[in-house]
């Protein structure tokens, strides 16, 4: 089958990825083979391919967003059919007995695997998945569309979960991409103001088509203090200033899966019971609540299309910040 592979890591500038082909992937006891359809692009990716997370499998195809149809169905397989449209998150598997799956925080898992990073992912023809770790896509959302909501809207689900933002409160959002402007969506649906930092000109027009109360850099200071802020961009020196725009007791989430260094601060930003904390993968749990409430909203992603061949240039164009909401590649003829 045809796939990208990604042979050692290197700036995605210099084109790192390639077109190959490798064998049809068999579906083991428990397991389907998907054709993949689409599948969206991510910055883990981008950190992966870049070499910025340390890599457990090389070659590897990465991606993690992916949505295809059931074409194969392994030995002891359960709950699934022959042509179901599923989608396959950044969560591949887990051991189901270490402390944190028993407590229900899979996320945390001792031995979880990966998708495109520990086992190859969706810049290819085909995936395997655990039949159990295959989420049933809402009719609603085209391919395409659904694509995005496999990580960057179920971490940003989980991230404004994990902020503690109510109904009449006040959120920031640092950092307009894939995953802020669906948790805009989200929150505007759900009664909070948001508040959106990004340089960009043309991210802080989207957010304001998309009902943001406000937009400025990160610099800046909203109207009114924030109730809970997210920070998507993967860039410690936001931290002291989204703290320095959080009032008393509110939370900062943290939802990239790598940041740059956090720069020295005064106390004084995190006193009176603020609460920073970070936000690390998600459940499948997550991924049905977020699809649900996703599809009931419905929320719209904004998407920029790519044909597979092309993906060195959807990853130049996210690093870049080129794209307005979320690039997906088209896998499928």
């Amino acid at each position: 089958m045809r796939a990208i592979l990604l042979d050692s890591p290197k700036a995605i500038d210099s084109q790192p990825l390639r077109a190959g082909e490798i064998p049809d992937p068999q579906p083991g006891p428990g397991e389907v083979r998907v054709r993949v359809s689409c599948c969206a692009i991510c910055r883990t990716d981008l950190h992966i391919v870049e070499g910025e997370l340390p890599l457990p499998k090389l070659p590897v195809v990465p991606g993690h967003q992916v949505v295809g149809h059931i074409e194969a169905i392994g030995p002891r397989a359960a709950n699934v059919r022959l042509g179901e449209r599923v989608g396959i998150p950044w969560l591949y598997s887990t051991d189901g007995v270490c402390p944190y799956c028993v407590r229900h925080t899979e996320n945390l898992c001792e031995q979880a695997r990966f998708t495109g990073y520990h086992v190859n992912g969706g810049y290819a023809e085909s995936i395997i998945v655990r039949a159990d770790f295959a989420h049933p896509i809402p009719d609603v959302f085209s391919d395409e569309h659904a694509a995005p909501l496999l990580c960057a809207g179920v971490i940003g689900f989980r991230a404004y979960r994990l902020s503690g933002a109510e109904r009449g409160q006040s959120l920031g959002l640092y950092g307009f991409g894939a995953s802020a402007h669906l948790v805009l969506q989200l929150a505007r649906c759900q009664g909070c103001e948001v508040n959106v930092f990004t340089r960009a000109r043309a991210h802080q027009k989207l957010a304001e088509e998309l009902g943001a109360v406000w937009t400025g850099s990160a610099e800046d200071h909203p109207p009114r203090p924030l109730d809970a802020a997210i920070i998507f961009a993967p860039a410690g020196t936001l931290v002291p200033l989204a703290l320095r725009n959080l009032r008393k007791g509110g939370t900062l989430a943290l939802a990239g899966i790598t940041m740059s260094e956090i720069p020295s601060m005064d106390y004084s930003l995190l006193y009176q019971e603020r609460i920073l904390r970070s936000v690390a993968n998600s459940t499948r749990e997550d991924c049905r609540d977020f699809l649900q409430q996703a599809a009931e909203i419905p929320l719209k992603p904004r998407i920029e299309l790519y044909p597979l061949a092309e993906v060195n240039r959807a990853l130049q164009d996210l690093k870049h910040s080129r794209i307005e909401g979320a690039g997906v590649l088209r896998v499928k003829n």
